[in-house]
């Protein structure tokens, strides 16, 4: 195992994709006995033999086409006419946008990326700095991870055996929850920096009315998700489906946002991204092979449990460390490697694997917003030309009301499980 670790560490730090990094470190486990070699081919693809692994691509095409169909536009123009009074209306606009497009994407990259393409340079051009509509756009976009259709939550119920409808409806009040902290720390940073209302006066009913309607087809996707779960009509991998298919009509057909040379384009980013998380989930089931050969699960539980036997003293251990993993590790990576473990730790401690993942998974997206590889935070500054440092000055208001969050869901476990439980 002291290989594994070393070859682990120095891929790490010359720059390698972490499918790459835990591929290259099986490889070194399983050359020091040749008779095993053939274990990495097989356990890659038996890895990959799954049905519900199906949903990953689909609701990636499904979000690229929702976000590239013309629903961008109208979901913007309807959140405009509920928040854009308030203080600080455009970052309130960005945050309430992130609610319905994170009900699409599922991805907090492909919101962020949005966000920062669209609705930055209108704050900056509305007296807003560069840094602070940078940091908005990238500390709404947590709200997509964990607003089904999450894809982080579907890879998680898949290497955790966890119902990923359950999961889907956990993840509604976490959001919303998320959504509300963002709107309140918007509100005291725009006082504080004087930042005006995105309209002078409050939208009357009949133009509320008239954005809504115009928006009804894309706000009609999240209540299509979820009632098809709740009915049974679908499994999340039929839901994917439907949903793709649904974002195409309304794309092409109802808002005529989608062009042939935009569904190629729609395509090829689509399949790239469905690469890169397959060859994660790939790599990482050798991985985890080697972890189970080496009882590392059964060592973490006895390291954790000799801390405190503590339910919330164990919680609070295991976040701190999630924090941490999340300045120097991907999201979608610390999912698949510590997944499966932590779950076996909160089968010994009583804990719900729904609750869990949906912390778990807020904790990674956290991470994807800090330095010094927060993935998010890359794309959205890449965008806007933001500087790390003063992104990272900006986002601290943000961040500990994400943290305020996470500990909020993390101890009262009920805001997690309630719908779930009532659900299924």
């Amino acid at each position: 195992m002291t290989v594994v670790a070393i070859v682990f560490v120095a891929l790490l730090v010359l720059g390698l994709p972490v499918g790459f990094v835990m591929l290259g470190a099986s490889m070194a486990y399983f050359a020091i006995n040749p008779m095993m070699t053939s274990l990495v081919a097989q356990r890659m693809s038996s890895g990959l033999e799954s049905f519900p692994l199906l949903a990953i691509p689909l609701f990636i095409v499904a979000g690229a086409a929702m976000a590239r169909g013309g629903i961008a536009d109208r979901l913007y123009a309807f959140c405009e006419t509920l928040v854009g009074h308030w203080r600080g209306g455009l970052a309130q606009i960005a945050v309430l946008n992130s609610v319905f497009m994170g009900a699409m994407s599922g991805s907090a990259n492909a919101d962020a990326a949005i966000d920062a393409r669209t609705i930055v340079p209108v704050m900056r051009a509305r007296g807003y700095s560069n840094a602070y509509g940078s940091v908005v756009s990238a500390a709404s976009s947590i709200i997509a991870p964990i607003m089904p259709p999450s894809i982080a939550l579907i890879v998680y119920g898949l290497l955790t055996n966890t119902s990923i409808g359950r999961l889907f409806v956990g993840g509604v009040v976490p959001a919303f929850l998320i959504a509300i902290a963002l709107m309140l720390t918007v509100r005291w940073t725009a006082r504080r920096m004087d930042l005006a209302p995105a309209r002078e006066t409050r939208a009357r009913p009949r133009e509320m009315l008239k954005n809504g309607r115009a928006a009804l087809w894309a706000l009609a996707m999240p209540v299509m998700l979820l009632f098809g779960l709740r009915s049974g009509w679908f499994t999340p991998t039929e839901l994917g489906a439907v949903a793709a298919v649904y974002a195409f009509v309304v794309g092409v057909l109802v808002y005529r946002g989608l062009t042939l040379r935009e569904t190629l384009s729609l395509f090829s980013e689509s399949a790239v991204t469905t690469a890169g998380v397959l060859f994660i989930i790939a790599s990482a089931s050798v991985f985890s092979l080697i972890l189970s050969l080496e009882q590392v699960p059964q060592q973490l539980i006895t390291a954790l449990l000799s801390i405190s036997e503590n339910t919330y003293v164990v919680l609070l251990v295991i976040n701190i460390a999630l924090l941490v993993l999340g300045t120097v590790f991907e999201g979608l990576a610390i999912i698949v490697i510590l997944g499966p473990l932590l779950v076996q730790v909160a089968q010994g401690l009583g804990i719900d694997p729904v609750h869990l993942g949906v912390v778990l998974v807020f904790n990674t997206a956290i991470g994807s917003l800090t330095p010094p590889v927060g993935t998010v935070m890359f794309t959205v500054c890449s965008i806007t030309r933001c500087s790390v440092e003063d992104f990272t000055w900006a986002f601290l208001p943000f961040l500990a009301a994400a943290i305020g969050v996470l500990l909020l869901l993390t101890y009262v476990p009920a805001l997690v499980t309630f719908l779930p439980n009532l659900f299924f």
